[in-house]
């Protein structure tokens, strides 16, 4: 079944209205953030492209009956495709675009343009990843839309900000993991450097971007004063960095790369059992003294050199050495009931799949469930926040020009107007 709302208590962003000229994943990530908290987003999109991510596959999500013959609405399917001719909805795409309308306009035809200006000076919120100039030249930076609309909160997002040299300068997740200090510190510690299995940098851009923007909406909201937020991959990562940055500035020093070991507390890594391997993570003393007692290692916690946590790094690889004998005596599920039942921090390392399932069998509630127009029904996973007695929306993601019609109506544009657009390619609405 699909979501239904439990409660009709407004939504902390209702009435916001968010122009989201944004696309891959930094940007949308943001003002998915922002339709989770129930701000109406318009995702501007190009006729006949779309967002890049549209593209980005395989795999992609079909109805159950297209792919397999069969008429199980429950499941999505994999299928070949290439980014001219796909079989279905890019899962890529689909991660970053729930609660969106999509309207498709070409903004190098004036009367495109000119509704996507007019789009602009009517939202509380504008966000864009142009590259340096274009939103100028489009009467689309800030300097325009604030003239129209002067609360207007505008966010620009880049690989490496405004002030970067040399100015410009594209920057994709893994460039930025390489240029941030992200890739050095990940890997094993006699291996290569690794980048993270995630776009980590585009991830923790698009939260900052939220952030910025929920802080400048407040105070746009209390003086009628809007605000230039500028956010960016690079910026975004070394701050997201934090301990490891402080070290290198302390010590003066590149932090080492521990692959999954700690630089500065042990135990706190990977252990391999007789079958998984677990993570263990006693980050004081007492965890420490509480885990040698529940593995029956009572005289690793008398040994004087494993008193403290910095006795514990100055002899890593003895003691780790100590309890990777003993845990490797027993299998993971074991160890998982031993050290939970005595509340000692530990993880089974599971796949994406598998941890989805577990976290949504244990109560959290992660996954959620929408009826998307050619995809058919579709998980997607929750927000990583909870408002309490709101729930917040879910709409699938649009189809490439879903909503371009409406959206254009809602903008003043006649209906001869939007059928001339439509009938000359400017405007692109999708059959629903």
């Amino acid at each position: 079944m699909t979501d239904t709302p439990s409660s009709t208590a407004p939504l902390p962003l209702a009435g916001v209205r968010v122009a989201d000229l944004s696309r891959v994943l930094a940007g949308p990530y943001a003002t998915m953030l922002l339709a989770d908290m129930g701000a109406e987003v318009i995702k501007v999109e190009q006729p006949g492209r779309g967002d890049d991510t549209r593209a980005w596959g395989p795999p992609w999500a079909v109805r159950a009956e297209d792919a397999t013959g069969t008429t199980d609405p429950t499941t999505t399917a994999d299928a070949p495709g290439s980014a001219d001719e796909h079989p279905g909805e890019s899962a890529y795409f689909l991660s970053v675009n729930r609660n969106k309308r999509s309207l498709a306009v070409d903004l190098k035809d004036p009367d495109g343009l000119a509704a996507v200006q007019d789009l602009c000076a009517s939202c509380d919120v504008v966000v864009q990843n142009f590259r340096p100039g274009v939103a100028e030249r489009l009467g689309l930076g800030y300097a325009a839309v604030r003239a129209r609309n002067p609360a207007v909160v505008y966010c620009s997002v880049s690989g490496f900000g405004p002030e970067h040299e040399p100015s410009g300068r594209p920057g994709f997740d893994i460039v930025v993991q390489a240029e941030s200090g992200l890739m050095a510190t990940t890997g094993p510690a006699e291996g290569p450097a690794s980048k993270v299995g995630v776009a980590l940098t585009d991830v923790l851009t698009g939260l900052n971007a939220a952030v910025g923007i929920l802080g400048a909406l407040m105070r746009a909201r209390a003086t009628g004063v809007g605000e230039d937020v500028s956010v960016s991959l690079i910026n975004s990562t070394l701050s997201g960095l934090v301990n490891l940055t402080q070290q290198a500035l302390v010590t003066g020093e590149e932090p080492a790369r521990m692959g999954n070991a700690h630089t500065t507390i042990v135990p706190y890594q990977v252990f391999p059992t007789a079958d998984a391997d677990i993570v263990v993570a006693a980050g004081n003393d007492a965890l420490y003294r509480r885990l040698c007692a529940a593995i029956g290692r009572d005289d690793l916690a008398a040994d004087p050199r494993y008193a403290t946590n910095r006795g514990r790094v100055a002899h890593r690889e003895e003691l780790v050495g100590a309890l990777t004998d003993t845990l490797r005596s027993r299998g993971a599920d074991h160890w998982m009931t031993v050290l939970v039942d005595a509340g000692v921090p530990v993880g089974r390392v599971r796949g994406v799949l598998d941890a989805l399932r577990t976290a949504d069998a244990g109560g959290d509630d992660v996954l959620r469930t929408v009826e998307h127009p050619t995809a058919g029904l579709l998980q997607q996973v929750r927000a990583g926040f909870r408002l309490e007695g709101s729930p917040p929306p879910l709409t699938a993601p649009p189809l490439l020009g879903q909503h371009s019609r409406r959206l254009l109506a809602e903008l003043g544009v006649s209906t001869e107007r939007i059928d001339a657009m439509v009938k000359r390619g400017t405007v692109q609405q999708a059959d629903v």
